[in-house]
């Protein structure tokens, strides 16, 4: 076993070397921030879409035909400008690790994030309207560029702060007035550049920045995230790092947590735009709640299973202790007990389930999208905590209880066999302590 982790140590080295750098660590803490606005839109969304029949007739019949104009509106001003919250979270993150003016620097980076993108929108007419912020480009669509803007911005700015090259201002002038008078020459430098970007791309190409990168890169990692096999291996990865001892969804989902969420609000937009999502053509099915409330319920590795299993059929006292500890905090999304506790990390015993049963999730749940048994997944979320069965029926309505109900199913019934094999264990060295404690107490007696 000892060699098999240190191969194993030797295979992460070079994927936990790119994670950990301060670019990825920005990326992943500061697109946290958008969090709490997608979370709070998704209240609102979800009360103008209630997963039950008729919600909208019978709320219009109270409210009014428009009732859910104003909760509509909540969402939009939320989900539209994801973008420019993830640059002004990414690079404020940035900065603040590197012990640099974090609001400069955030200010900075939208700023060039806004440089970049087109300041104007073409009506159906034909007709081109100026000095707008077009939405289309401040919210999912922009994810990408609002990533790549926010690094360079942010590490253009430490290196002229770093270097000091900057306008000095006496000691006694307040902080405030001092940081606006260091941040003028990168400031200069990164709106200067944003300037000759925009308009390079806009002469040669035609469009802008954030219209160019959407085309060439984020449409196609949206592509293939949007596959089963995608889906699939970003499941493995969560699963395999955190066996490993290592937060895997807090990394892979840290760089991958954006692109599935644009899969979801691409989804959103067909809806908002009158239009019917059909599978295999205009809608994604590999989103954010896909992996987030359906892969992963529980705790990675939806071991509210195994707790289930152990529940009902363990003999051993540890097995029976650690499942009735876990399985409250497993209800809210939290097995950290179970993981740490059992424990799964380096069990090879538990190596195979842990990694099979997410998996078998992602396939139960893309299947009940293809053939039409919940629908695709949109902008709505819910809180990570949400327990199971209320989270799926939240989303997707009596269905999606269903689906989730199955999972926990096939879950306890894939930890099954490991569980009694772990139980099996422990209860042969809890008898051998047993043994070694009757022993001490005869010695002792005598």
């Amino acid at each position: 076993m000892t060699k098999f982790n240190d191969f194993f140590n030797k295979l992460l080295d070079p994927f936990l070397r790119l994670v950990n750098t301060k670019a990825m660590l920005a990326i992943k803490d500061g697109f946290l921030l958008t969090m709490p606005i997608t979370l709070v839109g998704s209240l609102f969304l979800l009360v103008a879409n209630f997963p039950i029949p008729n919600w909208d007739t019978w709320m219009s019949s109270i409210f009014g035909a428009d009732w859910s104009a104003p909760l509509n509106q909540v969402a939009g001003s939320t989900f539209d400008i994801l973008a420019v919250v993830a640059v002004l979270g990414i690079s404020y993150t940035y900065a603040k690790n590197e012990k640099v003016d974090p609001i400069s620097t955030a200010i900075l980076a939208l700023v060039s994030f806004l440089i970049l993108t087109d300041s104007f929108v073409v009506t159906e007419s034909g007709e081109t309207l100026t000095g707008v912020i077009p939405k289309s480009w401040t919210g999912g669509n922009g994810i990408i560029t609002a990533i790549i803007v926010a690094i360079v911005v942010a590490k253009t700015f430490v290196f002229f702060i770093k270097r000091d090259i900057r306008i000095k201002m006496p000691e006694t002038v307040p902080a405030g007035v001092s940081n606006a008078f260091s941040a003028m020459i990168p400031g200069v430098t990164v709106m200067v550049g944003s300037m000759i970007v925009y308009a390079l791309t806009s002469r040669f190409v035609g469009v802008s920045l954030t219209e160019l990168i959407f085309k060439l890169l984020q449409t196609p990692i949206q592509n293939v995230s949007d596959t089963l096999p995608g889906g699939l291996f970003i499941t493995f990865l969560m699963s395999i790092l955190f066996w490993a001892g290592i937060h895997g969804p807090n990394i892979v989902m840290g760089i991958m947590g954006p692109i599935l969420t644009a899969n979801a609000l691409d989804n959103q937009k067909i809806l908002d735009s009158g239009q019917q999502l059909i599978i295999g053509e205009n809608t994604k099915i590999m989103t954010v709640q896909l992996i987030d409330v359906f892969a992963k319920f529980g705790g990675q590795g939806i071991t509210v299973g195994l707790l289930i299993a152990a529940l009902l059929f363990a003999k051993s006292k540890r097995l029976k202790e650690i499942s009735k500890l876990s399985i409250v905090p497993s209800l809210f999304n939290i097995n950290e007990p179970v993981i740490y506790g059992l424990p799964i990390v380096f069990n090879p015993i538990m190596l195979i389930p842990f990694i099979l049963v997410p998996i078998t999730a992602v396939l139960i749940t893309y299947g009940a999208i293809i053939v039409g048994f919940i629908q695709p997944f949109t902008a709505v979320q819910v809180p990570w905590t949400t327990p199971p069965l209320i989270s799926g029926f939240l989303l997707s309505g009596w269905q999606g209880l269903v689906v989730q109900l199955t999972i926990i199913l096939a879950s306890t019934g894939i930890y099954y066999p490991f569980l009694i094999k772990q139980d099996r264990q422990f209860l042969l060295e809890e008898k051998e302590i047993e043994a070694t404690i009757e022993e001490a107490q005869l010695e002792f007696a005598k």
